[in-house]
């Protein structure tokens, strides 16, 4: 027995010291130094030595309660919607303006689109769903982001109301589930603040690099710096065509959603 019992316990030891070394091993392959090129060399002794004084950040004033920073470009302040025209034949935006210094879809009027392109952006926008509810699923205060009038952040009523979750509130449409439902009651305002990086293309239209987007929702993150993997079709994969600068896109989802939306700005990052 005692034989037996040594036998064993020498086993066991040759069993971890395999799967040990297998570790290791494993570790010494995959594991690569990170080289920072502004920090080879030989390193400095004094604290000056690593003080930069050039290039000055710009001043920006933050904007007081719900007005845009000075810097922003202010797309909706409930004024007007002079920045925003009929997506499918360019005429004046049809939408309603409300006495709240809201505006409201009107249905089944169309999308609406900034005059102005962008590329990559800051976004700062409030919206809201009707508070009488009617219909359920994505018939529900359904409406639509686009950035670059390709890519869309889901606006939806989710509230009580189950939905496919890559297409709930706050998902990239039909790729990327939120982290979080962050919604405010039905009929109450929300805010999407978003910092959003356009894909890049080649000369050939190759996309090298992706597009990626953060998604804040009433201050709680719900997409963080995920990648987007193309357009966000209804029915079909996502696509990958070249494009420059593009509209900022609002969706009139057809189905009664009075979808409303108020203090829109952005500020451009390139």
């Amino acid at each position: 027995m005692k034989a037996i019992g040594v036998l064993v316990i020498l086993g066991m030891l040759f069993s971890c010291k395999e799967k040990h070394i297998e570790v290791e091993s494993i570790d010494k392959n995959e594991v690569q130094e990170v080289v920072y090129p502004e920090y080879t060399g030989e390193e400095p002794t004094k604290p000056e030595e690593t003080e930069l004084y050039a290039p000055v950040p710009p001043i920006v004033i933050p904007g007081e309660g719900n007005r845009a920073p000075s810097d922003a470009i202010v797309l909706f302040d409930g004024a007007d919607l002079n920045e925003w025209i009929s997506t499918k034949d360019s005429t004046a935006a049809p939408w309603y303006i409300n006495e709240d210094a809201s505006m409201t879809v009107k249905n089944r009027s169309g999308d609406i689109q900034t005059k102005r392109n962008f590329g990559s952006i800051q976004l700062h926008i409030e919206w809201r769903s009707p508070s009488e509810i009617q219909g359920e699923n994505q018939s529900r205060g359904n409406s639509g982001v686009f950035l670059q009038n390709r890519y869309e952040i889901q606006v939806l009523d989710n509230n009580n109301n189950d939905t496919y979750v890559n297409g709930q509130v706050g998902s990239i449409y039909k790729q990327h589930i939120p982290l979080a439902k962050a919604s405010a009651p039905t009929g109450k305002w929300n805010t999407y603040d978003v910092v959003y990086h356009a894909p890049v293309f080649n000369d050939a239209g190759k996309k090298t690099k992706s597009g990626t987007v953060t998604v804040l929702h009433n201050g709680i993150l719900i997409q963080d710096h995920i990648e987007i993997k193309g357009t966000t079709p209804f029915i079909g994969w996502p696509k990958n065509v070249a494009h420059g600068k593009a509209p900022l896109r609002l969706q009139d989802h057809g189905d009664n959603s009075r979808v409303s939306y108020r203090n829109i700005w952005v500020r451009e990052l390139e």
